[in-house]
C-alpha cells in the first residue's frame, strides 16, 4: 500500500473529477442511445425514414472523427492539450442534447426528420470533442501504466453509473407513471450532465510532457500509423461488430410496454443487469493481478455472446425467467464493459513503437468513431422491425400512449 502511494502521480480531486466527467458523459450517451429511437417513433416518423437518417448521420461521423483527430494532434493551446477542448464539450454536449429532444410538435414529419438529422449531426460532433480529449487526458495526468489502467477502469464504471442512473430516471420520467415529455426529461438531465462534466476542466493537471511528431506527420504517415498498428485494427473491428449487433437498446422500452404491460419494467431489467456488475467491479483490480487482461476480456466476450443467445431463447413469456437470464448475461457483460476501452492507451503505445509516430489523436478518434458507429444498432433494429409492419405512433410520452390505447399487430409484436 505504501509503495502505491509513492508512485501515484494524480491527486484525489483529479481522479474524482475525471470519473465525474465520465458519469456525465455516460448520461449524455445513454440518454441519446436509450431514448432517441423511442422518441422518434413517437413523433409519427416512418421507421424507414428514421433508420435512413441515422445511417446518413454516421457518414458525417466518418469525416468528423478523423478531422477532429487530426485537429487534436495539430492544434496546441497554451492552456493545455486536452483541457481547452473539454471546456467546450462540458457546455455543448448538454445544450445539443436538449435541442435533439425538443423537436417542435407543429412541424411536418419531413421537417421533424430534418430537425433530427441536423441536430443529431451537431450532437455527434460535440460528442467527439468530449470523447477524444478525455481519453488522452489520462496519458497526460500520469505516466504510470498501472495507475492509468486503474483510473480508466473506474472511469468505465463511472460511465456505467451514469448510464444506469440516467436509464432509470429517464425511463420513469417518460413512462406512463412519470408523464414527463422527452423534451422536459432532456432539460433536467442536461443540467446534471453539465454539473458532472465541468470539474475536470478546472481540477485536472496535464503534468506529463512528451516529445512527439504529432504536429508534423503527413497523410501518408497517418495511413502508415493505422496500417502498422495491427492491434488498433483488430480490436476496433471486433468492437464495431459487437456493438452494431447489440440491437436491443433500440426497442427495449417498447418490449417492456407491449410484452410486460409497462415501460417501467425496463428499470427491472436494468437492476438485473446492474447488481452482478456492481458486485464484480470492486474485484476487478484484484482479478487483474492474477489473470491476463486480454484473456479475461476475450473469454468474457465469448460468454456474453452465448448468454445473449440464452436470453433470446428464453423469450418474453415469463418476466422472472427473462430477468434471471438478463442477470446471468450481465456477469460477462460487466467484465467486457469495464475493460473494453482500457486497451486504447496500450495500442497508442504500440502504434508509436511500430511506426515511430505518436499520433494518439488518431487512435483516440478511431475509438470515438467506433463508439458512435455502434449506434448503427439502432437503425439496424428499426430496419428489422420495419419488415414486420410496425405502425408509426404520435405520442409525447408513454402516458399519452396508454391514454390513446395504441396497439400493434401480432406480426409487429413478433418482429419486436
Amino acid at each position: 500500500m505504501e509503495e502505491k502511494q509513492v508512485t501515484r502521480q494524480t491527486g484525489n480531486g483529479e481522479r474524482i473529477s475525471f470519473w465525474s466527467y465520465f458519469t456525465g458523459q455516460g448520461m449524455a450517451n445513454s440518454f441519446l442511445t436509450g431514448m432517441l429511437t423511442t422518441y422518434l417513433l413517437m413523433n409519427g416518423i416512418a421507421l424507414a425514414q428514421v433508420a435512413f437518417a441515422m445511417v446518413a448521420v454516421k457518414l458525417w461521423d466518418a469525416m468528423s472523427d478523423t478531422f477532429f483527430g487530426v485537429l487534436f494532434d495539430k492544434i496546441h493551446f497554451k492552456s493545455g492539450r486536452s483541457l481547452p477542448w473539454l471546456r467546450v464539450a462540458m457546455v455543448m454536449v448538454p445544450v445539443m442534447t436538449i435541442i435533439v429532444f425538443n423537436i417542435p410538435g407543429f412541424l411536418t414529419p419531413e421537417a421533424k426528420l430534418l430537425w433530427f438529422a441536423l441536430s443529431y449531426v451537431l450532437w455527434d460532433t460535440v460528442y467527439t470533442i468530449s470523447d477524444v480529449p478525455i481519453y488522452n487526458l489520462v496519458t497526460l495526468m500520469t505516466s504510470d501504466t498501472t495507475e492509468r489502467n486503474s483510473i480508466l477502469s473506474i472511469a468505465r464504471m463511472a460511465a456505467l453509473v451514469g448510464t444506469f442512473v440516467t436509464s432509470m430516471v429517464a425511463t420513469f420520467m417518460v413512462s406512463e407513471a412519470g408523464g414527463f415529455t422527452f423534451g422536459t426529461a432532456a432539460i433536467v438531465l442536461a443540467i446534471l450532465m453539465f454539473l458532472l462534466m465541468s470539474p475536470v476542466s478546472f481540477v485536472a493537471k496535464e503534468r506529463v510532457h512528451t516529445t512527439t511528431q504529432s504536429a508534423s506527420y503527413t497523410l501518408r504517415q497517418m495511413w502508415q500509423y493505422v496500417r502498422s498498428n495491427k492491434y488498433l485494427q483488430r480490436y476496433y473491428l471486433y468492437y464495431i461488430i459487437a456493438g452494431i449487433t447489440w440491437t436491443n437498446s433500440a426497442v427495449d422500452l417498447f418490449v417492456s410496454y407491449y410484452f410486460f404491460g409497462s415501460a417501467l419494467v425496463s428499470t427491472l431489467t436494468m437492476v438485473a443487469m446492474a447488481i452482478p456488475m456492481a458486485l464484480l467491479a470492486p474485484l476487478m483490480g484484484m482479478i487483474l493481478k492474477h489473470v491476463d487482461k486480454f484473456r479475461l476480456f476475450f473469454w468474457s466476450a465469448a460468454a456474453l455472446a452465448l448468454t445473449t443467445f440464452f436470453v433470446y431463447l428464453g423469450g418474453t413469456h415469463s418476466l422472472w425467467v427473462y430477468l434471471a437470464l438478463v442477470a446471468l448475461r450481465s456477469i460477462p457483460q460487466g467484465v467486457v464493459l469495464t475493460l473494453n476501452l482500457t486497451f486504447t492507451p496500450d495500442v497508442v503505445e504500440y502504434g508509436k513503437f511500430s511506426s515511430g509516430i505518436d499520433a494518439r489523436g488518431i487512435a483516440f478518434a478511431i475509438q470515438s468513431f467506433s463508439g458512435k458507429l455502434i449506434s448503427l444498432a439502432q437503425p439496424l433494429g428499426l430496419f428489422v422491425l420495419g419488415l414486420f409492419a410496425w405502425q408509426p405512433i404520435q405520442a409525447s410520452s408513454f402516458a399519452d400512449l396508454q391514454k390513446m390505447a395504441i396497439t400493434q399487430s401480432t406480426t409487429a409484436l413478433n418482429g419486436l
